[in-house]
């Protein structure tokens, strides 16, 4: 977002805070890196359940905040349903301890505090204040239209919700799908032979796109709302296939070239011949060169048609596509339900479980971090 808005005071802070993350929070903590008088993005984090460490939170969470490049100044946001508490002393304002905790992590970090805010569905408030007031939700400016910034009116999740599928779609997907399983066992990309009995059609479709599954991987990136249901069940394939999922992700994330290399490392490593090149392991985990932003949105895109049109036992991929590629754009609120519904369908899938572990740890890409 190249638009400049200027926030000079606490509820013009909380106005630009859904432009700057792109929904507006809800049980969210929320802390915004600056760079002088500058806000780069938001990191929007649960609220911990009582049961979790406050000090291990506020650390784990400033630790993260800390990768930003060049940040020298924090806010911190918390959005909450609990009501703030009238007392004698005055307003007890809620998950103060906290608010306070990450307040004292940010400065212990060396970070300048721009402020520490608390939005309830009574009002907000500035836990800064020696004795707190609740001010009206109204007095928070909205937005003006913005080039560049759709709506934000929805929470963190929205968005996030597979897109519609019919059955007829679904059947001829699962059919398709289950020829592939028939027709390839045993065979892998640029191995394709004819066996007795094997229908001529699914042979010549199946060739047509395994045998160059970068081109397909190119093909179906570029014409994201005209996924067939043979590509569709082609694609499911592949993604249920750690080095062949793999290799289409890395691409995705690169390039037809960079996938074509990704697809032979991932093909010896598989026949234990070699090691995963370092270049498309970084890629893995976030780091090289930025993506291009619209060529994962149209992937993402893929992984999540393919997903909601998958039968039960073939989503775990696709959704695990979906949530690395949704953890590279940033959107790691996104990437968590995704993660949460394969790991639902198959409790042991290794990516799936890897993903969650890095987004229970608050990881993030290193392209995401770093300042535009």
């Amino acid at each position: 977002m190249n638009t400049i808005i200027h926030a000079t005071e606490p509820a013009e802070l909380l106005g630009i805070v859904p432009a700057l993350a792109g929904f507006t929070p809800r049980r969210s903590i929320v802390m915004l890196p600056f760079h002088g008088t500058r806000a780069h993005g938001a990191m929007r984090m649960d609220l911990p359940d009582a049961d979790v460490d406050t000090e291990e939170f506020a650390n784990a969470a400033v630790h993260a905040l800390l990768q930003v490049r060049g940040i020298d100044a924090a806010a911190v946001v918390v959005y909450t349903d609990e009501p703030a508490q009238t007392v004698p002393d005055g307003v007890l304002l809620p998950r103060l301890t906290v608010a306070e905790m990450l307040v004292d992590v940010i400065e212990q970090a060396g970070l300048h505090l721009v402020d520490a805010l608390c939005v309830t569905p009574g009002g907000w408030a500035d836990y800064g204040e020696e004795y707190p007031v609740v001010r009206p939700l109204a007095g928070i400016p909205s937005l003006p239209d913005l080039p560049g910034i759709g709506t934000v009116t929805g929470d963190q999740t929205a968005g996030a919700e597979l897109p519609p599928g019919d059955l007829v779609q679904r059947e001829r997907v699962g059919r398709a799908l289950q020829e592939l399983e028939e027709l390839l066992a045993g065979h892998r990309p640029g191995r394709i032979a004819a066996g007795p009995g094997e229908s001529p059609l699914a042979l010549v479709r199946a060739s047509m796109i395994l045998d160059d599954l970068p081109g397909f991987v190119e093909r179906i990136t570029g014409s994201p709302g005209d996924l067939s249901p043979d590509d569709c069940a082609a694609l499911l394939w592949c993604l249920s296939r750690p080095a062949l999922r793999d290799a289409v992700i890395v691409q995705w994330a690169t390039d037809h070239e960079f996938g074509c290399l990704a697809l032979q490392a991932q093909l010896e490593f598989a026949g234990n011949h070699d090691e995963i090149p370092d270049a498309v392991g970084r890629v893995f985990l976030g780091r090289g060169p930025r993506p291009d932003p619209d060529r994962l949105g149209c992937a993402l895109e893929v992984a999540r048609r393919a997903a909601s049109l998958a039968p039960r036992t073939a989503k775990a991929g696709a959704l695990t596509a979906a949530a690395w590629l949704a953890w590279a754009m940033g959107r790691s609120s996104h990437a968590g339900q995704y993660i949460d519904h394969a790991l639902e369908i198959e409790p042991g899938h290794g990516m799936a479980s890897l993903i969650s572990s890095m987004l229970s740890a608050a990881m993030l890409p290193e392209w995401v971090l770093r300042r535009a």
